[in-house]
Order: structure tokens, then C-alpha cells, then sequence
């Protein structure tokens, strides 16, 4: 058995958790103060569809975005600590880089969201989507729905190339191949 292994896969798994319990709930909120939809849970306990849709579509944006975060998180701390066995010096720096990196990936999700929802009403200036939508018309919620997730497919990779650059990653020489003479 390999310990150091087991240990920082279990703080991976409770990273997960904690990442997946309050870093996604504070980006949810932060979508909502973005596109002032600060009524929605009271919506969605009275049955609105279209909110619940919308709310859905923003859970899974972000959860896109943060995924990628973690991963490169975890990418680069299997890099880093390969070759070490487990501190608490790499638990530290796995936490710290996590954290900043999640944070980060809520930030920008809630931006593209926000954006992408103000962009999408401005294309279609003959329906207040948002109106449509507080008043439970489930049809405008599927279509702006779409446009967050699919903005967040496509804001994944470049974001994912961002957190890269904000890692500590070690540089590693290049595979040599000899040439026969």
C-alpha cells in the first residue's frame, strides 16, 4: 500500500466535497447579485419551471468551470509531489492552489453567465427573457439556458490554460533522443 498516495487521493476526495458543497453555492450566488435574480429559491418554491431551469443551467456552468480547475489542481500536484513522499508542506500547497484556483473558476463562471445572459437579451430585443422567465415561461429559460452552458464549454479550455500559468509547475527537460551516427 502506498500511503502518501491514499492520503492525498482522500484530500482530493474532501477537496471535491468542500468544493462541490460551498464553492458551487457561493457561485450560484454571486450568478444571482450578477443577473439580479435575487428572488429565485422564493420562485422556485412556488413551482417556477422556468427559474428552476435557469438555476439548473447556472449549477451546471459552473460545475463545467470548476472541474477544470480542480483538475489542473490535481494535475499539478501529482507533478509537483511525484517523486516526494506525502508533508504536510504538499497538503498545504494543494489547498492553497486549489482554493485560489476554484475561486477563480467561480469568479469567471459567474461572469460568463452574467454575460452571456445580458448578451443573449440584447440579441433578441423583441423579449425581455428575464421578464419572460420570472413569469415561469419555461421556453425563453431552455434557450437561455443553452447559451450558459454552451459558454461555458467554450470558456472551459481557456480557462483551464489560465490556472496552468498560476501553477508553481516545475520545468521539465525535454525527452532527448539520440541520433545514431
Amino acid at each position: 500500500m502506498n500511503g502518501s498516495l491514499l492520503i492525498m487521493g482522500l484530500a482530493k476526495i474532501l477537496f471535491g466535497v468542500v468544493v462541490g458543497a460551498t464553492g458551487i453555492f457561493l457561485g450560484l450566488r454571486l450568478v444571482h447579485l450578477l443577473t439580479r435574480q435575487v428572488d429565485a429559491e422564493e420562485q422556485i418554491g412556488r413551482g417556477n419551471l422556468a427559474i428552476g431551469i435557469l438555476e439548473a443551467s447556472s449549477l451546471l456552468s459552473l460545475g463545467i468551470l470548476v472541474q477544470h480547475a480542480v483538475q489542473a489542481t490535481f494535475d499539478a500536484m501529482d507533478l509537483l509531489h511525484r517523486d516526494h513522499a506525502f508533508s504536510g508542506k504538499a497538503l498545504l500547497h494543494f489547498c492553497f492552489y486549489g482554493s485560489i484556483h476554484v475561486g477563480v473558476s467561480l469568479l469567471v463562471g459567474a461572469i460568463v453567465i452574467a454575460l452571456g445572459t445580458g448578451l443573449y437579451n440584447r440579441l433578441t430585443r423583441g423579449v425581455d427573457e428575464m421578464s419572460e422567465v420570472r413569469k415561469g415561461n419555461a421556453a425563453p429559460a431552455l434557450v437561455l439556458a443553452s447559451v450558459i452552458i454552451v459558454l461555458a464549454l467554450v470558456t472551459a479550455p481557456g480557462l483551464r490554460s489560465t490556472l496552468d500559468g498560476l501553477l508553481p509547475i516545475p520545468e521539465l527537460q525535454r525527452d532527448v533522443v539520440p541520433m545514431s551516427s
